[in-house]
């Protein structure tokens, strides 16, 4: 089999990477690494391919900065010679972010089979680009490779034919266990002038939290005042630095620092007191490591973390991010948490499905039929 495994963006190289190494590990496939370029900061992109030991990619379409319109455009009219050239048995793509969307719906055109890693993932925040990219993914992609029994719901519920839901973990969580015995993270720590469990970390780059003045003006707001409580680290976004411009944070009492790359970032996460964030998958990271997750959201796409006790949506009112913020400090660390198969074998269970499962084609009769009778 011969697979091509799209990537492009940060939360992509996590998923990928096992996925690629349990593929090159297993007799009968010869994957084929295409990296879209979406990221094109090499902080944000080289330093994740080297902390998780991905080889150079057979193909670099090089697309680099733009709107989401002119990424997805760019990259489908650069990835159909590619699929001709390559003609790949499947197109494995990942997460939710244009490259994903690009490369599936081109897939889709040419019909060569698609398999969706992380899919049934739901906000229902259709302002949010990723959401309007997820639904659309998992419509055209004949494999649809779910993280947990909700997203299973929720492909159900939409209609897709059980054929095509097939749930295998979480490979977020295989990157996050094959990465931290492989860290010194003790000096990063050092690096930093951080103490483990003395400190904060911040993340921001979501559109509607960094784009919009007064939301961004409120936030800081919050996070300064925590900081008077607890030293707030805060890796700063390259979109979310631009921003920053606009507005003082040199009084702020935020330590921010430039993107860390995979390994240093997980460090800081794994030794934290706290994270406050609007990322997905650190949602998830900091679940299984136990680290007190407040979400600076008024929804998620993965409401089993919420579930965990663990993360905690708060939203982006000032009041109730610092209130939320000092119950957590004074509260004792929480239990770390693992939901079913989110035990570091999710690229097995991908490749093994992808060996042994043939492709079921969206709204084909055989699974029409069993669509019916699983509502039935």
């Amino acid at each position: 089999m011969k697979p091509l495994l799209v990537f492009g963006a940060r939360p992509n190289f996590m998923k990928i990477a096992p996925i690629y190494r349990a593929m090159r590990a297993r007799a009968g496939f010869d994957p084929v690494l295409l990296n879209t370029g979406q990221h094109f900061s090499k902080d944000m992109s080289d330093d994740f391919v080297a902390a998780l030991e991905l080889p150079a990619p057979d193909i670099h379409l090089g697309i680099g900065p733009g709107s989401q319109s002119a990424q997805v455009s760019e990259i489908m009219r650069t990835f159909e010679p590619v699929l001709n050239e390559v003609q790949p048995d499947v197109t494995v793509v990942v997460g939710d972010v244009s490259s994903t969307l690009a490369a599936a719906l081109t897939s889709s055109m040419c019909e060569i089979p698609v398999a969706h890693v992380e899919a049934g993932l739901r906000s229902r925040d259709w302002r949010m680009p990723e959401e309007r990219n997820r639904v659309l993914v998992d419509r055209v992609s004949t494999y649809l490779f779910t993280t947990s029994a909700d997203a299973d719901d929720n492909l159900l519920l939409e209609d897709i034919e059980p054929q095509r839901v097939i749930r295998t973990g979480n490979v977020m969580i295989d990157s996050l266990d094959w990465v931290l015995p492989r860290i010194d993270a003790a000096k990063c720590l050092e690096t930093l002038d951080l103490t483990s469990r003395e400190y904060g970390v911040i993340t921001l780059h979501r559109p509607s939290n960094v784009d919009d003045d007064e939301t961004l003006r409120g936030l800081l707001g919050a996070l300064a005042e925590v900081s008077r409580d607890i030293e707030l680290v805060f890796p700063v976004h390259p979109r979310t630095r631009n921003k920053l411009n606009g507005f003082q944070t040199r009084d702020s009492g935020l330590k921010l620092l430039a993107p860390q790359g995979y390994s240093d970032f997980m460090a800081l996460l794994a030794n934290a007191r706290v994270v406050l964030t609007d990322s997905g998958g650190i949602q998830e990271e900091a679940v299984v490591l136990g680290v007190p997750c407040l979400t600076l959201r008024e929804n998620t796409e993965r409401p089993i973390t919420v579930d965990s006790g663990i993360n905690e949506l708060v939203g982006t009112d000032s009041n109730a991010i610092v209130d939320a913020a000092r119950r957590r400090l004074s509260s004792p660390m929480p239990e770390a948490y693992r939901p079913p198969l989110w035990d570091g074998q999710a690229a097995e269970r991908i490749v093994d499905a992808l060996e042994d499962t043939p492709p079921a084609w969206p709204d084909d009769n055989e699974s029409r039929t069993a669509l019916e009778e699983a509502i039935s």
